[in-house]
């Protein structure tokens, strides 16, 4: 045996023997071994049986031969250095009570009855106060103060657009005399200059009231909290809480007198709907429902100041529901880059605005969020590719487009959530990203948005969202090339992929009832409406069907 130099648990090595016939011949196998031994037994056997073409015969003889040579070598040079560790605590080097300290941290550590308890939480704290008090008489309060600060938030806003628009059109204005004086008495290096003035002008004002309504938002959440809190302990010291309960039903609710006062100024466009009910599984079967809807996909974001009694009927439901088992998601269709400034983000973005989000973060810091996890696990994936390139010797061309792409950027089919108190049906946005290629008509069960849609609903069934909406065409908005016959293909496709999907369900969530939402947009025609309303139940196999309405 040869011992390295350092320390007694350094490694040494052992040789191991195994002697077997083959016909005639008597055999001796000989190894040298490091000890202690890291690799599997398994995988060590296979290779010596694979290197020195040990006859299979032997081959389970010389597995048990080998395993119980490792485990009494292996126990020999722990009782060694058992024995020298206690003739050094003997010889009195080493010190008695750091050993000790040692031990009693160690086990301290790895045994639950002596781990500290967690601390408790604000957010956990507030989330426990407001669902006790949105389930009880305060509710109606509660819904009253939010509307309150959601008008306040709105005035805002719009004050804030007609001084941006004021500011927009004196800027045109300007610029119209400055064109027309271009070649007289201006040349181009003035007309730069100007635009250069007017960009500058309208960045500070947008600045500046971002960081207003920053300010004003902060202010109400924490007032908001601190009320909420508040309310909770006032009902629970009060001796009589059944008055202080009567008190919060009578005040007036602003909010509907809000919603009877608009009802004749606004009215909304109207929305076609179809419900139906199906049981999916192959021995033990679920019912589910399914909805085919044709609204915009931030109807399901938008409060609305002037609207009909549904609206607080919504709210309502949306923050009974905020801290349950029976949450609501939306499929939101992005492109790669994780922010907020373009298309669809952006209007997504000035609708979560609209109002305080009480309980979460704000859409912006939940981004910035998203982006770092995005670039450790980019920085992670080209790390772990690097290494497999290094060993393998050819992994060239994968390895160039790691470094083309930019590690900021999310990949088709991978998508993020983002959280919200203060939408108006939706707790959960799941942003996927996809690309052009939803556009032509070509596309397969395998491409990445519909493995995304796979994702977002095994996601869905692990974190209690049991209201789904997806976009059925994966687009948001319509276009020349998506004919008829474009449309009813795409459906199809998203239809059968869906269907799929929710039959997997059963081993995902163990066959809990769920919603799914199919959005279509609000270009659609009635005629188009109908016939996917039509094609649904065939491929589904419905149980029952609810006729079409239209609400307003």
């Amino acid at each position: 045996m040869k011992k390295s130099k350092g320390k007694a648990n350094s490694t040494a090595e052992k040789e191991f023997v195994f002697e077997f016939r083959a016909g005639k011949h008597n055999c001796v196998l000989k190894v040298p071994l490091q000890f202690p031994v890291h690799v599997n037994i398994s995988d060590l056997h296979g290779r010596l049986m694979l290197l020195h073409k040990i006859p299979c015969y032997v081959e389970n003889e010389l597995k048990v031969s080998l395993s119980s040579f490792i485990e009494q070598e292996t126990t020999v040079d722990y009782d060694r250095e058992a024995e020298l560790a206690l003739q050094r605590l003997t010889a009195g080097e080493v010190d008695v009570n750091q050993l000790t300290n040692a031990w009693s941290k160690s086990y301290e550590e790895t045994t639950l009855e002596h781990a500290r308890p967690e601390e408790p939480s604000w957010d956990e704290d507030f989330a426990d106060v407001y669902h006790e008090l949105i389930h009880s008489p305060a509710s109606e309060t509660l819904l009253n103060l939010e509307h309150n600060y959601f008008v306040s938030i709105s005035e805002l806003i719009s004050e804030r657009d007609m001084e941006i628009k004021k500011l927009q059109e004196r800027q045109a204005t300007e610029m119209d005399k400055v064109m027309h004086e271009l070649g007289n008495t201006l040349s181009d290096q003035d007309v730069n200059a100007v635009a250069s003035q007017h960009f500058d002008a309208q960045q500070i004002l947008e600045n500046k009231w971002t960081s207003e309504l920053k300010q004003v938002t902060g202010i109400q959440k924490q007032e908001y909290q601190e009320w909420v809190i508040k309310l909770h302990q006032d009902l629970q010291k009060s001796s009589n809480s059944s008055q202080i309960n009567e008190e919060i039903k009578v005040q007036p609710s602003q909010l509907s007198e809000a919603a009877d006062s608009g009802s004749r100024m606004f009215e909304e466009q109207p929305q076609l709907e179809e419900s139906f009910t199906i049981h999916l599984g192959a021995q033990l079967k679920t019912m589910h429902n399914l909805r085919l809807v044709r609204a915009d996909v931030l109807d399901f974001c938008k409060h609305r100041q002037h609207g009909s009694s549904g609206a607080k009927l919504r709210r309502l439901q949306a923050a009974l529901s905020l801290y349950s088992s029976s949450l609501c998601g939306l499929v939101l269709l992005v492109d790669n880059r994780v922010n907020s400034y373009s298309g669809i983000k952006r209007d997504f973005s000035t609708v979560a605005k609209e109002c305080t989000d009480f309980h979460f973060h704000c859409l912006e810091e939940q981004l910035e969020e998203v982006q770092q996890v995005v670039l450790y696990a980019r920085a992670q994936q080209s790390s772990k590719q690097k290494d497999q390139s290094e060993t393998q010797k050819n992994g060239g061309d994968d390895k160039s487009k790691t470094v083309e792409r930019n590690p900021s950027n999310i990949l088709p089919g991978e998508f993020y959530i983002s959280r919200h108190s203060n939408l108006s049906e939706v707790h959960a946005v799941f942003h996927l990203c996809v690309d052009d290629n939803l556009r032509s008509g070509n596309i397969t069960a395998r491409d990445p948005a519909i493995m995304g849609l796979r994702n977002i609903l095994k996601v869905c069934c692990t974190h209690d969202i049991t209201t789904v909406t997806i976009p059925l065409l994966l687009v948001h908005d319509m276009s020349e090339e998506m004919t008829i016959p474009w449309c009813l293909k795409r459906a199809e496709l998203v239809f059968k992929c869906v269907k799929g999907f929710m039959m997997e369900m059963a081993s995902w969530d163990g066959g809990i009832s769920r919603t799914v939402q199919f959005l279509v947009p609000k270009s659609i025609s009635e005629e188009m409406f109908y016939q996917l309303s039509n094609m649904l139940p065939q491929i589904f196999r419905v149980s029952s069907t609810l006729t079409l309405t239209s609400k307003h």
